[in-house]
């Protein structure tokens, strides 16, 4: 009866040991995991593929208000208003929205951005626009398109 009572501590000594020894694993492989992952921003391909993906007819498209010097004042109001509590202020970027003073945004068409602007990026979180009007989500683009990195917000 003893040598049985002696091999049942041994046991649940030895499955004790064994279940601190996972646990300890699990948490450490854990904490690896979310170091690495928070170390490694998001690939740029992916943050902005949505740009990738407007129609072609769409990309062509001119703004209308490319010449229009009221344009860029108006955007950025309209900007202010619907835009920066996720984009950042100065378009800058946030943990909540990319940056659109990024290449791939500077270099879009304004036919796409206008596209983005109103269809929204709905599995990201950017609602679709497109009950804005649509002059002003070309003033939005327009005033997007004349920002440049490194340079303060133009006067609203």
């Amino acid at each position: 009866m003893m040598k049985q009572q002696r091999m049942i501590k041994r046991r649940t000594g030895l499955r004790l040991i064994s279940e601190v020894a996972w646990i300890f694993a699990l948490t450490a492989t854990a904490a690896v995991a979310q170091q690495q992952g928070a170390a490694s921003p998001k690939p740029r391909r992916v943050v902005y593929a949505e740009l990738t993906k407007a129609p072609d007819r769409a990309s062509a498209r001119p703004n209308p208000l490319q010449s229009d010097p009221d344009a860029v004042p108006a955007g950025a109001k309209l900007f202010s208003l619907h835009c920066a509590q996720c984009h950042g202020e100065r378009a800058q970027g946030s943990h909540r929205a990319p940056s659109l003073l990024a290449r791939p945004v500077r270099q879009a068409t304004p036919g796409t951005l206008f596209w983005v602007v109103t269809n929204g990026v709905v599995r990201r979180g950017m609602p679709v626009w497109s009950k804005l009007p649509e002059p002003q989500r070309w003033q939005i683009v327009r005033y997007l398109k004349s920002l440049t990195p490194g340079e303060k917000t133009p006067a609203r």
